[in-house]
């Protein structure tokens, strides 16, 4: 690979790594962050994984580089084994359990979507996002396989049984291979009660078209990030109830903690008193239940939004 090549894909992974660290880093409601920790999962295991997911970022976006240059084709991405290979990597070097799923899963086609744009600074997101739609529907059996094993090495929470090619069937890894299923194709299986599925096989329509451009609206306003970060965060959850909860709780549950999330910021969120007051009781209601209202799926797309915007030029 050439000089320049190789460093836009070190460009790249730096993007997403700091994209990792500062999505952790912010005081998200019932999340891990910087002052808040689960009885198993620290701060320092998101960033231990934050610097371990780096090397394969960086080789997701060496392999859009070389799509982009006609050296492979779309199918030989590998995108399956670039998630499992850093979801190992990540469990190798801390011991909190699963702690950035989603986020790979959601990064990873940006890493190569990225490789391919062949830009470093202020990196058009509308072409990026065509290019995250050639990259996941390029996927091929091999790759849906390994994101299995992926997923068996995270072991997350709330996974729950599957109508079809359910990941606790030993025999779906046979099925996928013998009915040449896709990633793409396993995600549409799985889209109803997974927003990260559903990411993958709609084009991303909750990162790009509500994360993204909230967090720049609230950065572009002047917010603190930190508070920035917040404010996506409910936005988020206010409109798209999230599927982590559902799967640990019910459909339920979910559309009640979206609900809250929508009071919150129709009280002002950080910018009043009430809304602050409201935030914390929200945030210590929570933590309560093991952990089983974690919004964690919400904090996968925060992941990708920051991605985006860092990608795009900011810099904190």
């Amino acid at each position: 690979m050439d000089t320049h090549s190789s460093k836009h894909a070190n460009h790249i992974s730096t993007c997403l790594e700091l994209a990792v660290l500062l999505e952790a880093s912010a005081h998200k409601p019932g999340n891990v962050s910087v002052v808040t920790n689960f009885e198993s999962t620290r701060y320092e295991h998101f960033l231990a994984s934050a610097v371990a997911a780096r090397p394969s970022l960086e080789y997701a976006a060496e392999q859009g580089v070389a799509v982009s240059k006609g050296r492979i084709s779309l199918t030989d991405v590998g995108i399956g084994q670039i998630i499992k290979n850093c979801v190992a990597d990540i469990n190798a070097w801390q011991h909190g359990g699963n702690t950035l799923l989603g986020t790979v899963i959601l990064l990873s086609p940006i890493a190569v979507a990225a490789g391919m744009t062949l830009v470093d600074e202020d990196l058009e997101i509308p072409r990026l996002r065509e290019n995250v739609k050639l990259v996941v529907e390029s996927t091929t059996p091999e790759d849906a396989v390994n994101v299995y094993e992926a997923i068996k090495i995270a072991k997350p929470g709330g996974l729950g049984t599957a109508p079809k090619l359910d990941i606790n069937d030993p025999t779906s890894t046979e099925r996928i291979l013998s009915e040449k299923t896709s990633v793409y194709q396993v995600f549409r299986i799985a889209e109803k009660y997974d927003t990260v599925c559903s990411e993958w096989v709609h084009n991303y329509p909750v990162t790009f078209d509500l994360a993204y451009p909230t967090l720049t609206r609230q950065i572009r306003n002047g917010d603190d990030l930190d508070v920035a970060i917040i404010h996506t965060f409910l936005k988020v959850l206010s409109e798209c109830p999230d599927t982590f909860i559902a799967r640990k709780t019910s459909f339920e549950k979910s559309r009640e903690i979206s609900l809250k999330a929508k009071q919150i910021l129709e009280l002002g969120g950080f910018e009043t008193s009430s809304g602050k007051k409201s935030l914390s009781r929200f945030d210590q209601q929570l933590r309560k239940s093991s952990n089983l209202l974690n919004p964690g799926t919400t904090a996968d797309i925060i992941a990708a939004a920051l991605a985006l915007v860092i990608l795009n030029g900011y810099r904190p």
